[in-house]
């Protein structure tokens, strides 16, 4: 397991705590879980690139490299995930608000797979929402306390950098 420095575990602490004390409404707890449902094992970016390919045949081939980079943040996700193998947040007065399927956290998959999406599928679909839906997406896993701040940050780079490179 890799260790962290301390001040950055302190940022992380700051800024966690402030996701999961502010704005929070049994109402939007359930919606956000439910949005960030779409983001498990990329299953929805997945999703939106296959029908792409199936259904864009002009278009087929820059589906199929961009659906191809949302897979290769994944499997790139999960690699760094299992090496470094940094445990999620377990605060005891703030739990989380979700079950994962795993307990490790850097850096997430929401957000490597939605900020690949996000400009893997840019050209191809309108590229304002996408990021809407990326940043979303990345914020969801704060707000349910699955995440540090820096897993976001890390994962967002990750993604935005695959994303881009199915791009081109």
């Amino acid at each position: 397991m890799v260790r962290f420095p301390a001040p950055l575990q302190a940022l992380d602490l700051a800024g966690l705590r402030l996701t999961r004390t502010l704005g929070h409404t049994p109402a939007l707890e359930r919606a956000v879980r439910s949005y960030s449902l779409l983001g498990q094992y990329s299953a929805g970016w997945l999703a939106i690139g296959a029908a792409g390919v199936v259904l864009d045949r002009p278009r087929r081939g820059r589906w199929a490299r961009a659906l191809a980079g949302v897979g290769v943040a994944y499997v790139a996700n999960q690699t760094i995930k299992f090496a470094v193998r940094r445990p999620r947040p377990q605060l005891d007065d703030l739990p989380q608000l979700m079950h994962t399927p795993t307990q490790l956290s850097f850096p997430s998959a929401h957000a490597t797979s939605s900020f690949a999406a996000a400009h893997a599928y840019a050209g191809l679909l309108p590229a304002g929402p996408l990021r809407i839906a990326a940043w979303a997406m990345a914020g969801s896993r704060l707000y349910l306390g699955v995440h540090w701040p820096s897993d976001i940050v890390i994962g967002a780079a990750l993604g935005t950098a695959i994303g881009k490179g199915a791009r081109t």
